[in-house]
């Protein structure tokens, strides 16, 4: 199941299940996962891009290893809202693993991530070898708690 709705997204998730964002790139694929009470996103890994069949399996692994209930992919609008190539590719990449696993998918608006994500290493004081290296999962980290954080408010409404 693939929605762009977070209320059909989250009556589908199985309980006490972790959740898993994806910041998905050119190049790379940023990973992070939930704890299994949805409160808290973590940077995993940036898996390097090959070809879909290759990075499809790596995050197959990733979702058995952590107990994955349901995906979130950070959905990279434009900045006036609309959806242009990248949405396009990131939609394809949504169908083609959904063929491959019977978990739901979700799509999370992620206009900002990276830059919040850039903010938090330098205020870290990473250096910028160390920036390069990191800043793809936890861009997906940022991606998965905009989901977290509006997953509870769904909770607490019911």
């Amino acid at each position: 199941m693939i929605t762009d709705d977070t209320h059909a997204f989250v009556a589908a998730l199985p309980p006490m299940q972790a959740l898993m964002g994806l910041d998905l790139g050119d190049k790379t694929i940023g990973v992070a996962v939930s704890d299994t009470f949805w409160s808290v996103a973590t940077p995993l890994e940036t898996v390097r891009r090959k070809k879909f069949g290759v990075d499809a399996a790596r995050l197959q692994t990733l979702i058995g290893e952590r107990r994955v209930g349901g995906l979130v992919l950070g959905l990279p609008r434009n900045m006036d809202g609309s959806e242009g190539p990248r949405c396009q590719s990131t939609r394809a990449f949504a169908r083609n693993f959904a063929n491959i696993w019977d978990g739901p998918i979700t799509f999370w608006d992620e206009r900002l991530s990276t830059v919040a994500a850039e903010k938090a290493l330098l205020e870290a004081d990473t250096t910028r070898k160390r920036r390069a290296e990191v800043i793809d999962h936890v861009a997906a980290g940022y991606i998965l708690q905009g989901l977290l954080d509006r997953v509870r408010v769904i909770r607490a409404e019911t």
